[in-house]
């Protein structure tokens, strides 16, 4: 069973980060301080207001950055469906420019986005296992055969 951790628990880490532009477009997107665990490429949880999406952490110019947030991790490599973090940006106010709280959860897998001065509690889970990732995403990227 996932442990319920709130935003102020000694082990969650929180960091000031900030909404931009994504690109030329007047989308949102979310600028990973420097203090997160992540490389370029990661696949990460990302809570939204108590949602858990799936993100892929991206680099540009200026560092680390998630364009988008999806319902899965397929949905968030191929960056198909509906953009979750454009809606929760919409939904509390927020829009490019304005400054947000990172909260790292779990380092490297799970991290909560709020507005600042707002608390929340995750479900804090740990990541499978590389090997039984590996084999989950290699059965969910294969060919099907079927035409």
């Amino acid at each position: 069973m996932p442990e319920r951790v709130p935003s102020d628990h000694p082990s969650v880490t929180t960091s000031r980060a900030k909404l931009e532009r994504s690109g030329g477009t007047r989308r949102p997107c979310l600028r990973l301080p420097e203090t997160v665990s992540v490389d370029e490429g990661d696949v990460v949880r990302l809570v939204l207001d108590g949602d858990e999406r799936h993100a892929v952490v991206t680099r540009d110019s200026s560092g680390l950055v998630v364009r988008s947030a999806h319902d899965n991790r397929r949905m968030a490599r191929e960056r198909d469906g509906e953009n979750r973090l454009v809606e929760w940006a919409e939904a509390v106010g927020r829009s490019p420019g304005d400054a947000v709280e990172v909260d790292e959860v779990v380092a490297g897998t799970l991290y909560g986005v709020r507005v600042p001065g707002g608390r929340a509690v995750y479900s804090a889970t740990e990541p499978p296992r590389d090997s039984l990732s590996d084999i989950a995403e290699s059965l969910g990227s294969g060919d099907t055969g079927g035409d």
